[in-house]
C-alpha cells in the first residue's frame, strides 16, 4: 500500500497518518525527517541540501526527489509507505510521478483531507497546551475538546498557546501555498486525481471530510481504505 497524503496544516493529517502507520505497519515518511537523516549521515545529497539550507534557500527538487526515492526504496518500505508533506506544488507532483514511474514504483492511493481554509486556521490558532501533559487535547474552536474556560478539560491544569500557533502571517503563508489550485499543493493533488481519471481509477482517490472529530474521520478513512 503506497500512499500520498495531502491536507492543510490544521486538518489532523498527522493524526490520521499515525493511525494508518499503526494499522498497516507501513512507515509514515515526512520530507523533514528525510533531510535530517541525510544531513546527519553526511550523504552526498545531505551535504548538498545542507549547503542550501545554511544559505536560507529552498532545497531544489533535483536534490529532494532523489532523497525521497532513496527513502522509498529502503527495506522498511517493501510492503508500502505513506508519504506526507510532499509534493508541495504542481511541479514537484509532476517530477515525483516521473521519477517513480522510471523506478517502476506505482502510487496506490492518494488521500486528500478536505477542510475549509478558515476552519483549518482556527484549529491551529485554537490549540492549547496543558502544563501537566501536552497530550491532553484542548482546542477552543473544537466543541468535542473545548477546554473548561482557561483550564485543561482533562485535568484542570493551566493552558498555554504555542507562539507559532498564533503567528497568523506564517499560517496564512503556509495555507497560501497549500490552497493554491494553480501551482500550489492542491494543484499537485489534482494532478494525481487527473492521472487516476485517465488510468481507470489508479491511483485510488480518497477524499476525507476533515470537519468532524478524529474518531469520525478515522472511521471514514478506514471504511474507504478497506472498501
Amino acid at each position: 500500500m503506497k500512499i500520498l497524503f495531502f491536507g492543510p496544516n490544521g486538518s489532523g493529517k498527522g493524526t490520521q497518518g499515525a493511525i494508518i502507520k499503526e494499522k498497516y505497519g507501513i512507515p509514515h515518511i515526512e520530507t523533514g525527517a528525510i533531510f535530517r537523516d541525510n544531513i546527519s549521515r553526511g550523504t552526498d545529497l545531505g551535504k548538498e541540501a545542507k549547503a542550501y539550507i545554511d544559505r536560507g534557500e529552498l532545497v531544489p527538487d533535483s536534490i529532494t526527489i532523489p532523497m525521497v526515492l532513496n527513502r522509498l526504496k529502503e527495506d522498511d518500505c517493501k510492503n508500502g509507505w505513506l508519504l506526507d508533506g510532499f509534493p508541495r506544488n504542481l511541479t514537484q507532483a509532476q517530477e515525483l510521478h516521473k521519477a517513480l514511474s522510471k523506478e517502476g514504483i506505482n502510487v496506490d492511493i492518494v488521500i486528500e483531507m478536505v477542510l475549509d481554509r478558515q476552519i483549518a486556521k482556527n484549529r491551529i490558532m485554537g490549540r492549547r497546551l496543558c502544563v501537566n501533559d501536552n497530550n491532553h487535547p484542548n482546542n477552543i474552536y473544537i466543541d468535542a475538546i473545548k477546554p473548561d474556560g482557561d483550564k485543561c478539560r482533562v485535568c484542570g491544569g493551566e493552558l498555554t498557546a504555542r507562539s507559532d500557533d498564533q503567528d497568523e502571517a506564517a499560517i496564512d503563508q503556509r495555507h497560501d501555498i497549500y490552497y493554491d489550485t494553480v501551482t500550489g499543493t492542491l494543484a499537485g493533488c489534482y494532478y494525481f486525481k487527473e492521472l487516476s481519471a485517465k488510468n481507470n481509477g489508479v491511483p485510488k482517490i480518497i477524499e476525507l471530510d476533515g470537519t468532524p472529530g478524529v474518531k469520525e474521520v478515522t472511521a471514514e478513512l478506514m471504511a474507504k481504505l478497506e472498501g
